[in-house]
């Protein structure tokens, strides 16, 4: 029998505002269950400084399994516009290596897909944008592939184009979307947000799987810290959401991509969680 592929997907630890137990824990579970990979996807710091830097560095480095590490909105400089324009990602010095890195796991690919760019022409620059080179060189990535190989597709942003009420989030996303779908991605897996979801779009190019992670900080939105458990068998993927809170998965899980981020909870405020949709794991710790 084959031993199910397993996959750690963390996203937005926001060294400086981090949540220094969870980020205890989920090293612990990485070291005792040896994941065959961790991807992290975006906002390792809170505002890009070189102190939170170093910490998401040595935090990392002491993993000891592959990592694959995507750029988040709160990974560019804020502060000195000079290298955000100029050397945005100077400050990854040391885990430069494990930037956008495409992983080549027993039968799964990981491939990059960069959402985060230096500046747009709408406010705030937090949103996503895929630019017509960042698909193209994702989809180059992904016409290299070996046949047999399931794709995964890493980014920040949820590709979602447009919320609810029509509002535009990630520029560029429904023809990523689309893209994606034509070529057989089995999934996208994105941050950004705070909350866990795992939804199926519907695109022009076919059905497109959305998988999104929690965060690791003290940045908590509609659920407690959490990442998410992905295991692979047989082609079928499954995602637990892993949360100290010992939240059932389809509590942890949002039912759509929400068109902006709810502010933080307030200290003491209960968690409220939601439903998810689909319902598909049950509880985990």
């Amino acid at each position: 029998m084959v031993k199910p592929l397993t996959l750690f997907q963390i996203s937005d630890i926001h060294f400086g505002l981090e949540d220094r137990r969870a980020l205890d824990w989920v090293r612990r579970a990485i070291a005792a269950e040896r994941p065959d990979a961790v991807l992290v996807t975006g906002d390792l710091t809170m505002r890009a400084r070189r102190r939170e830097f170093a910490a998401a560095r040595e935090w990392i480095a002491a993993l000891d399994v592959p990592v694959t590490v995507e750029v988040g909105n709160h990974d560019l400089p804020y502060f000195n516009l000079w290298e955000r324009f100029t050397d945005p990602y100077r400050r990854f010095k040391g885990i430069k290596g494990l930037l956008e890195r495409e992983l080549t796991l027993p039968g799964v690919e990981i491939v990059p897909l960069k959402t985060t760019v230096r500046a747009q022409w709408r406010w705030p620059w937090s949103n996503g944008w895929v630019t017509d080179a960042a698909l193209a060189h994702t989809l180059a990535a992904i016409d290299t592939v070996a046949a047999g190989q399931q794709i995964l597709v890493t980014t920040h942003h949820p590709l979602t184009e447009r919320g609810p009420t029509g509002k535009l989030q990630t520029i560029g996303g429904n023809r990523a979307m689309a893209a994606l779908a034509e070529r057989g991605v089995a999934a996208v897996l994105s941050g950004h947000v705070h909350d866990a979801f795992d939804l199926v779009a519907e695109t022009s190019g076919g059905p497109l799987r959305m998988i999104g992670a929690g965060t690791l900080s003290q940045r908590i939105r509609s659920t407690p810290a959490s990442f998410n458990e992905i295991e692979i068998a047989g082609g079928a993927i499954a995602v637990k959401v892993r949360n100290l809170a010992a939240v059932p998965t389809p509590d942890m899980q949002i039912a759509a991509v929400p068109e902006n981020a709810l502010p933080p909870r307030e200290p003491g405020q209960p968690v409220a969680p939601v439903r998810a949709i689909p319902e598909v794991d049950p509880p985990v710790s």
